[in-house]
């Protein structure tokens, strides 16, 4: 039984390696449907359960100080890579179909609350709340929510199942009605935007020792300093100052953004890192007790994207958008950077470099809108 920090953060970081390592290696048909950050998630709470490492004080502490510091980390480093010139330029049609998904998203979320709060807890809205920050960025928006709001570390299996088994099932639907396009904007009276121009984003030069101690070392101080300053801000029943620090590692992300330091490679390669080392952590301080939730939040996941893909369609009626853009700002919400420019390319190679600047604005936007959602749900269930 481990008792102390060392062994402890050894565990932790071959856990959080252990898993993409195999799926580099071997690509199991596995990953599409439970990726790498939910079987290491698993993998932590099983070794936490059977007892590998005990909760001594120095274990706590340290569980409590990585997470403190390196959430704000992580979300400054994930702004690096989002150009918000590139992403204004995509023009008023796109970015209202992006604000379409955002507001269905929003609407579905809260239906579906009031459709199953009589089954949940008296805080069973913080999985969710914390489910559409990743529905519109990422999981490391997600994280980011569950920190701000104070959600339980056992909470955070639940939502991470919901998120994956969902997202996987609503690529399947996004992929299927690809044929359905003509149809569609028949009934929508829009214009494909298959042949749309738009210019690629510029390839980023891969990761180096020096970039990455550097990353790592800008990425720390920044936590550091958005600590101390959020210290300082004022605070409220939805606004701590852990919220405070945050919104500032992510401003302040947004900020570096526009500097010649965005021209340093390897900022993505750490945040990637750093996010699954962060699950790992969270992990550990967890245990079972939460699965027994999954089935409802399940479905209440499934009732979400029901909900959102029938307002989305009525947006498209309303302003006529075509399936394409549509489906593409979708998964760009739901599924993120990574799988939405397959989506775009399966719809028109052209269509690339919206999907993944749509998915870049769904990380920069989705802790607040998270937070959005939380503090609607927690009025509604007081």
């Amino acid at each position: 039984m481990i008792q102390s920090v060392w062994p402890y953060l050894a565990v932790m970081l071959l856990a959080a390696g252990f898993w993409p390592a195999i799926e580099r290696r071997f690509g199991w048909k596995v990953f599409e449907i439970l990726p790498p950050i939910v079987l290491t998630y698993l993998t932590v709470t099983a070794l936490s359960v059977a007892g590998v490492w005990t909760a001594s004080p120095d274990i706590h502490a340290a569980q409590g100080m990585l997470v403190q510091r390196m959430v704000p980390a992580l979300l400054f480093l994930l702004m690096i890579n989002c150009d918000l010139r590139a992403i204004l330029a995509l023009g008023p049609r796109v970015l209202g179909v992006f604000a379409c998904t955002s507001i269905s998203l929003f609407a579905a979320f809260v239906l579906a609350y009031l459709l199953f709060r009589h089954w949940m807890p008296g805080n069973g809205w913080m999985p969710l709340a914390s489910l559409s920050g990743s529905w519109v960025g990422g999981t490391a928006n997600m994280i980011a929510v569950k920190q701000a709001i104070g959600m339980s570390d056992t909470a955070l299996a639940t939502t991470l199942l919901t998120d994956a088994l969902c997202y996987s099932m609503w690529v399947v639907v996004l992929f299927a009605v690809a044929r359905l396009a003509p149809a569609f904007n028949r009934w929508t009276r829009a214009t494909s935007s298959a042949d749309m121009a738009v210019a690629e984003t510029a390839p980023r030069a891969p990761a180096t020792t020096d970039s990455v101690l550097l990353w790592l070392g800008l990425a720390l101080g920044v936590s550091a300093l958005a600590t101390v300053f959020g210290a300082m801000l004022p605070v409220g029943s939805m606004v701590s100052s852990t919220t405070w620090t945050i919104l500032i590692a992510t401003f302040t992300g947004l900020v570096a953004a526009h500097t010649p330091l965005a021209r340093l490679p390897g900022a993505q390669a750490v945040s990637s890192a750093m996010l699954i080392s962060v699950v790992a952590v969270l992990a550990s301080q967890s245990s079972f007790a939460g699965i027994a939730a999954a089935p409802l939040y399940l479905l209440c996941g499934v009732t979400v994207i029901a909900l959102h893909a029938v307002f989305l369609c009525g947006f498209a009626r309303l302003f006529h958008f075509d399936l394409y853009l549509c489906g593409i700002s979708s998964l760009a919400h739901i599924g993120g950077v990574a799988a939405t420019p397959v989506l775009a390319a399966t719809y028109s190679r052209s269509l690339v470099p919206v999907g993944i600047l749509l998915a870049l604005l769904g990380y920069i936007l989705g802790t607040g809108f998270g937070l959005v959602v939380a503090s609607v749900l927690s009025a509604l269930a007081s």
